[in-house]
C-alpha cells in the first residue's frame, strides 16, 4: 500500500486527531476528499479503497475520529456524545480542505458527514453514505436509555480488557467479528488498531467508553432534518452481504429524504465493504466523485 502521510492536528475543540493524507505534496489536486470511518474503526480500513483507485485523483483526508485510533480520547469526566464528531470535523475540515470538498462516511461517519453537510450545504460538492443512514430506531424509554448508559460507563470503569497475546490474536478477532475479512488485511488493521499495554498485550486503541449504549437513541425525524437541507449530489451504497442493512420499507423512507440521490450496491460486500470489496468501491466513489483534475 502507499503510504500516505501521517500527521496530528490540534483542533480548537480541545482534541488533537490524527490524520492520514494522500497526495499532501500534489498542489494540482484541488478536490479533497475525507473519508469517515464508522464505529471502532480508524482511518487506516480506507487504505485499500484509496490505492485501489482514489489515490493520484483525489487529495485523500482520513481523520481517527475522536476517541478512535491515534486520536485523543476525551478524558476524565468526559464522554462520546454524537454531535462531538460533527464539532470536531466542522473545525479539522479547514486545516485540510482544498477548492472543492466531497465527503464519504461509513456506518457512524456517514451520520456524522450526513449531519455536517444538512447544517453547511453550501461547503459539500458531494456526499458518500456506506450504509450510513443510521441504525434500527430503539424503542427504550429515555430513562432507561440513562440507566442503560451509567451502568454501561461504571462497567467500563471498574474492569480493564485483558487483551491480546499476539497481533495475531488480535486479527483472530476481527475476523470473529467479520468472516469476510481476510487474513492479510485483517492483520494489517490489527497491527494499525492496537497498541502495546506496559503488560505487553495488545489492546484495540478505541476508548472502551465507546462500547456503552449512549444515552441519546437515533431517530429518524431528527436525521431527516438534517437530510432534507442536502443540496449536493448524494451516492447511497449498500452491501449485498450486510447483515446490518435496514429493512427495505425503514431504508426506502430515509433515502428519500435526499433529493438528489443514486444508489450502487456491491455484490459480494458486507457491511465493512471498504475490507471486502476495496476496488469495486474504489471505483463507484470515482465515478461519483468525479475527476478532480478536470
Amino acid at each position: 500500500m502507499a503510504e500516505p502521510l501521517s500527521r496530528r492536528i490540534p483542533l480548537d475543540t480541545g482534541l488533537t486527531l490524527h490524520v492520514l493524507e494522500w497526495g499532501a505534496g500534489d498542489a494540482s489536486l484541488d478536490h479533497t476528499v475525507v473519508l469517515v470511518h464508522g464505529f471502532l474503526d480508524l482511518a487506516w480500513s480506507w487504505a485499500p479503497v484509496v490505492d485501489a483507485g482514489l489515490a493520484g485523483r483525489f487529495h485523500v483526508v482520513a481523520p481517527d475520529m475522536r476517541g478512535h485510533g491515534d486520536s485523543d480520547r476525551v478524558g476524565a469526566g468526559g464522554y462520546y456524545h454524537f454531535l462531538d464528531y460533527v464539532a470536531d470535523l466542522h473545525a479539522l475540515l479547514p486545516a485540510v480542505r482544498r477548492a472543492r470538498l466531497s465527503l464519504v462516511g461509513h456506518s457512524m461517519g456517514g451520520s456524522i458527514a450526513s449531519y455536517y453537510t444538512g447544517a453547511f450545504p453550501d461547503a459539500v460538492d458531494r456526499l458518500a453514505l456506506l450504509e450510513g443512514v443510521g441504525p434500527p430506531e430503539s424503542a427504550d424509554s429515555a430513562p432507561e436509555r440513562v440507566r442503560q448508559w451509567l451502568a454501561g460507563v461504571a462497567r467500563v470503569r471498574a474492569r480493564a480488557h485483558p487483551g491480546y497475546a499476539t497481533i495475531d490474536e488480535a486479527a483472530r478477532r476481527l475476523r470473529a467479528h467479520d468472516p469476510l475479512l481476510d487474513e492479510p488485511l485483517a492483520r494489517f488493521l490489527a497491527a494499525k488498531g492496537t497498541a502495546r499495554g506496559d503488560d505487553g498485550r495488545y489492546r484495540f486503541k478505541h476508548d472502551p467508553l465507546h462500547v456503552t449504549r449512549g444515552p441519546y437513541p437515533f431517530r429518524v425525524a431528527t436525521a431527516a432534518e438534517f437530510w432534507r437541507q442536502i443540496a449536493c449530489p448524494v451516492l447511497l451504497v449498500e452491501g449485498a452481504e450486510s447483515a446490518f442493512r435496514l429493512a427495505p420499507d425503514d431504508l426506502e423512507r430515509r433515502y428519500a429524504c435526499f433529493a438528489n440521490r443514486r444508489r450502487v450496491e456491491l455484490a459480494g460486500a458486507g457491511h465493512m465493504m471498504m475490507r471486502h470489496r476495496p476496488a469495486e468501491l474504489a471505483r463507484a466513489l470515482a465515478d461519483f466523485l468525479g475527476d478532480a483534475r478536470r
